[in-house]
């Protein structure tokens, strides 16, 4: 394939997946690593695409741009719920449980409302909702306690700023299931949201163990503020889309990682 077919097949990529890897490319190309490499460092010059760390996105992909719940929650459901049951693994019967906004944490928080009895902390005021909503009326099943923490409004429905920051700092939790917009090898755990970032920083200060969730595309996603380094987290769930050089990464940064399977029906 000559140089000028490979760099509109690139450019292609990029437009139609948002974040493509080299070892994808090289693969579907059928050239080299180096050839690939070399090649996005051409267009990264003439603008079309940015180069990331093990890849290439659009150029100033949306790095403030925060997509609102109702859209978020629709997206890869198949693969937010494989993760949400790996994490309930996670929980026993009297834990304080911290679980940041997100539509990752909100599938979680489904998957608990019906588990065992615990106490949550919480900056979203829809997973507090479920658990009261998702309990059956008439049923004997002890309610968990939930926290909810205030503050000002995002366009993900979380709630942050100086009054949350101020409240997880005076608590104590067992676990927290941290959800993120993205992760990078070397930027870590984003947010598009830098008020988000310092409350979920609180929340992690707050906890003793830190699990983070993040589906497969959130692997070269950049926010523009960091939230931690990757070892800053003891656990990250993705699902089984994540790519292996994603995987080598975090599993040299990170304690464990989990990989959810998809159910067959799922797949």
């Amino acid at each position: 394939m000559l140089a000028a077919a490979r760099h509109q097949a690139i450019v292609d990529a990029v437009q139609r997946d948002r974040i493509v890897r080299v070892s994808e490319l090289a693969q579907q190309l059928g050239v080299s690593l180096m050839t690939v490499r070399r090649d996005i460092d051409l267009l990264e010059e003439a603008g079309q695409v940015e180069r990331i760390h093990g890849g290439a996105k659009l150029p100033g992909d949306a790095s403030t741009h925060e997509p609102g719940f109702e859209l978020k929650s629709t997206q890869l459901t198949a693969e937010k719920s494989a993760i949400a049951l790996e994490a309930a693994s996670l929980v026993q019967e009297g834990m304080a449980v911290g679980l940041s906004a997100g539509t990752t944490t909100w599938a979680l928080a489904r998957e608990l409302a019906a588990g065992p009895r615990i106490t949550v902390v919480t900056n979203s005021v829809r997973i507090a909702d479920l658990f009261y909503t998702d309990v059956p009326a008439g049923s004997n099943r002890a309610r968990s306690t939930v926290i909810l923490i205030g503050g000002e409004r995002t366009p993900s429905d979380a709630l942050v700023g100086p009054i949350a920051t101020a409240a997880l700092r005076q608590l104590h939790l067992d676990i927290l299931f941290l959800g993120v917009h993205g992760m990078d090898a070397e930027a870590g755990f984003t947010t598009p949201n830098l008020q988000e970032a310092e409350t979920n920083r609180a929340f992690m200060e707050s906890a003793r163990k830190v699990v983070v969730l993040a589906d497969h595309t959130k692997w070269g996603t950049l926010g523009i503020s960091t939230i931690a380094r990757l070892d800053e987290a003891d656990e990250v769930i993705s699902d089984s889309g994540l790519g292996a050089d994603a995987q080598r990464s975090l599993q040299e940064q990170v304690s464990r990682l989990r990989i959810a399977e998809l159910a067959p029906a799922q797949a």
